[in-house]
């Protein structure tokens, strides 16, 4: 009989991955013990995922921005301190959540910092001073990850600031250099400039977004140049030169100084391993802080240790993590475990919106893919002009041999919702005359897979 601090499963981490891991194990009918050394609910509820996507949400409707063309391009003001008002209740709504379905499913949680004595015995130093070990025959490891911060910027908190310091800043300035353009960097760009700020975006890549088609970037890129987003790519923040009340002033790699308000840094995040004493166990990371992991069952070096969600890296997405945790629990006690698929979906909450799965047109190319390009614009669409959009583009990618759908890339008011609908079609080796014979409801923007559709076709035929 197993001792009140032994355990089948300990979880370290209760982000997407770690809650599925534990509530699948515990639906198993196994004693799971999670481990937070912070929030339950981790990076993605407290300074990740759900606080940039209820902060874009919060501005898009404070603003009336999505209003706009109806208002002669007019948009309101947006008091940040109802943002943030907004980002504490949904908050503490998911932690309530987690809660429940902790509660439901027998998961017991405790608070505290786990580390590891061997790979069977984890130590948790509780945040009032207190050690206690715990034992379990099958671990799991779902930290996360944590901003990268160079060491030559003082991260003050105001006037320098990352990607979980933004969400205190209480005082926004007019005036934002925001530090990288991956996904977190863009996202809060084009918020920031919702809200009405001055917003320059330095990136030392000449090309941004990769993983992303070019020609949904190019759109993208003239959308925020014109909203008035300051592109500066092939550069790198330098230095601060000094920061006061009333600026901040740094120095780019060529020398160019910039006077800002506020710096935003947002290039890179590290795997939050430092202090797990991964190495009691023969486990190593990569200079950024990541496990490597046999991407089928997500077992470490150690075998009954799993690692999963964004420390493993590579996809590092919100959904793909949740199923990698699911994955990893059926696997430890020896239950039918599925595979991720093919044809994952992409959602970056930018203001416009962008969403891909699939080939990208410079891939399809890369593999001498003879193919036809289908365009849908959104304003075609009744339920486009009912809600006032003016900008929003579906590009539909099929195989000339057998029309068959390889890629679905979309800019615009919902893609990452829309984006299901061609990632099932693609799962499924689904072709063209889907979308032309479909019946779908009207008005709605998922027209735009008929008018994309019908364009295709009109270049075959």
């Amino acid at each position: 009989m197993m001792t009140k601090d032994a355990f089948d499963l300990i979880v370290l981490g209760s982000g997407p991955s770690g809650r599925r891991a534990a509530i699948q194990a515990a639906k198993l009918d196994k004693k799971v013990l999670v481990i937070e050394d912070n929030k339950l609910g981790g990076v993605s509820v407290h300074t990740g995922t759900v606080p940039s996507k209820t902060m874009r949400e919060a501005v898009l409707n404070l603003t009336q921005f999505r209003e706009r063309t109806f208002n002669n391009q007019e948009t309101e003001s947006a008091d940040i301190s109802r943002v943030l008002d907004r980002l504490h209740k949904t908050q503490d709504r998911e932690v309530n959540l987690l809660n429940n379905q902790f509660d439901r499913n027998a998961v017991r949680s405790v608070s505290g910092f786990g580390s590891f004595i061997d790979r069977n015995t984890i130590k948790v130093n509780g945040v009032d001073g207190s050690s206690r070990k715990y034992k379990a025959d099958k671990i799991i490891i779902s930290v996360g990850t944590k901003c990268f911060r160079p060491s030559n910027l003082d991260f003050d908190g105001k006037y320098v600031c990352d990607s979980d310091q933004i969400l205190e800043v209480e005082d926004i300035p007019d005036k934002v250099l925001v530090v990288g353009a991956g996904v977190i960097g863009v996202e809060y760009a084009s918020i920031l400039n919702v809200l009405g700020k001055k917003v320059i975006l330095i990136d030392p890549r000449s090309q941004y977004l990769e993983f992303i088609d070019r020609e949904i970037i190019d759109e993208f890129t003239k959308i925020l140049t014109q909203r008035g987003v300051d592109f500066k790519l092939g550069r790198k923040l330098d230095q601060v030169l000094s920061k006061d009340s009333n600026a901040v002033n740094v120095q780019l790699d060529n020398g160019d100084t910039l006077t800002v308000g506020m710096v935003l840094f947002a290039a890179g995040r590290l795997g939050s391993t430092d202090g797990l004493n991964l190495e009691s166990c023969n486990i190593d990371v990569d200079k950024r802080g990541r496990i490597s992991v046999n991407p089928d069952t997500f077992q470490t070096a150690a075998d009954n240790i799993y690692a999963v969600g964004d420390v493993i890296g590579f996809p590092a997405l919100a959904s793909t993590s949740m199923a990698q945790g699911r994955i990893a629990a059926c696997h430890a006690f020896g239950r039918e475990i599925f595979s991720l698929p093919k044809v994952l979906p992409y959602g970056i909450y930018a203001v416009p919106e962008i969403s891909t799965a699939g080939m990208s047109e410079h891939e399809l190319n890369e593999e001498g893919i003879d193919y036809v390009k289908g365009i849908g614009l959104f304003r075609e669409t009744a339920r486009g002009e009912i809600m006032g959009v003016e900008f929003g583009l579906m590009k539909l990618l099929f195989s000339k041999e057998d029309e068959r759908l390889l890629g679905v890339h979309i800019i615009g008011e919902g893609a990452a919702e829309l984006i299901h609908i061609g990632q099932a079609v693609m799962q499924l080796n689904g072709c063209m005359n889907y979308f032309v014979e479909n019946v779908f409801n009207f008005p709605t923007l998922a027209e735009a897979y008929k008018i994309a559709a019908l364009n295709a076709w009109n270049k075959l035929n």
